[in-house]
């Protein structure tokens, strides 16, 4: 991913934007280069809207967001990464939430630093990983 900011966000740094969080929209706004979101993340966003009042307004939200976003799939190459992880983390007594392990999958496949809220993506060995 060349000319990328060299960091996929997670939905719960997404959701903070939404919320109306200046801290990390500022963040966000100071990154170089696009924006970068996994296609898991947006499933997870869609979950949430669908589980709210307004949805026209939060698709609107959403949309807009995307459109700002470079958007990357799961492949075969990201299967084989999450099945590693979640190999490792079974062993090590740590599982954590499936898309979590997908969401890291993608972020270390492309060699991205995730930017998340969730303290337990220190689980997952070589990730490399950004607190907000």
């Amino acid at each position: 991913m060349s000319g990328n900011n060299n960091v996929l966000l997670d939905s719960n740094i997404v959701i903070e934007v939404f919320a109306g969080n200046k801290d990390i929209a500022d963040k966000i706004s100071g990154l170089k280069g696009n924006l970068v979101i996994s296609s898991i993340v947006i499933g997870e966003l869609y979950v949430g809207i669908y589980r709210v009042a307004n949805k026209a307004k939060h698709l609107k939200m959403l949309d807009d967001f995307l459109n700002l976003c470079i958007i990357l799939d799961a492949d075969k190459s990201t299967a084989k990464l999450y099945g590693e992880m979640v190999s490792i983390l079974y062993k090590k007594g740590k599982p954590i939430p499936t898309n979590d392990i997908w969401i890291a999958a993608i972020a270390k496949q492309h060699n991205l630093t995730l930017i998340s809220k969730d303290k337990h993506f220190a689980e997952i060995n070589g990730l490399a990983i950004k607190s907000w």
